[in-house]
């Protein structure tokens, strides 16, 4: 019974996907539009969100773009960190 019930609770544990979100940090070197172009390409916006996030980036200092598994986020951040952009995994 209880190597039955620690199973359980292990399968439980292993279900659970942490979600994590890509954060954006503003700068004074990249531009609008390749800050947009970026998030496009490499975050699959579309261009209306992507220029949404751009201003709240601009405005507020940082902006979620993505959320997702850390594998997924961990690619995204590598790609936009690479054009110069500053991110961060949370």
């Amino acid at each position: 019974m209880t190597e039955t019930l620690f199973e359980e609770v292990v399968d439980l544990k292993e279900q659970v996907v942490k979600e994590h979100i890509l954060v954006l940090f503003d700068d004074n070197v990249n531009t609008f539009d390749h800050v947009i172009d970026l998030l496009v390409k490499v975050c699959k916006h579309e261009a209306l969100q992507a220029e949404q996030c751009a201003t709240l980036v601009h405005h507020t200092g940082k902006c979620a773009v993505k959320k997702g598994n850390f594998k997924d986020l961990e690619l995204m951040a590598e790609l936009l960190g690479d054009s110069g952009l500053t991110v961060e995994i949370n």
